[in-house]
């Protein structure tokens, strides 16, 4: 730079413009639903668009990924592909900072999931069964669903009973 000679913009003031720029990553806000509610999340979250939590309508969901398990379960009788959204990239999306994330039901029922499951098990927040969406009678909207086949250990009473269904909260802890 030549003294006495100042730079037409600051790097303070590109610095602010270059803030005021919209930013389209959810690395930085949430947006907001244009649907009824599928989701809630609150706890030890950093991003939120709804008060003090982050709430999800189905589209959202979906804008996160997508993957699919194909699985044996207790619950049906043939294996079940199970379609939906990793449930890391739902902690990322809100900036999860816990150790645990606590699934209520609509029936009220809760389970604990520590944390590192979710990417050592690549745990499924699935939305559809077999390609069908699961409606609120039969286990959805949402399911929470381990790869049981892929692990022996996941086909246990503990594994199982962190697979819950209709769930409609996440608390993270």
């Amino acid at each position: 730079m030549i003294a006495g000679v100042q730079p037409r913009i600051g790097r303070r003031r590109l610095g602010l413009l270059l803030g005021l720029l919209p930013v389209r990553s959810w690395a930085r806000e949430l947006p907001g639903r244009t649907q009824p509610a599928i989701l809630t999340v609150s706890g030890r979250i950093r991003r939120r668009n709804e008060g003090d939590r982050a709430v999800f309508d189905r589209p959202m969901l979906h804008a996160l990924g997508s993957a699919s398990i194909t699985t044996q379960t207790p619950w049906y009788d043939a294996p079940v592909r199970f379609d939906g959204v990793p449930l890391a990239s739902v902690m990322e999306a809100v900036g999860a900072a816990g150790t645990t994330v606590t699934a209520i039901a609509l029936n009220d029922y809760s389970t604990d999931i520590p944390m590192p499951d979710l990417t050592r098990f690549d745990v499924l927040l699935a939305t559809h069964r077999n390609g069908v969406p699961m409606p609120a009678n039969d286990r959805g909207p949402l399911f929470i669903v381990y790869p049981y086949d892929a692990n022996p250990v996941l086909r246990s009473p503990l594994y199982y009973g962190r697979s819950a269904w209709s769930v409609s909260q996440l608390i993270v802890r």
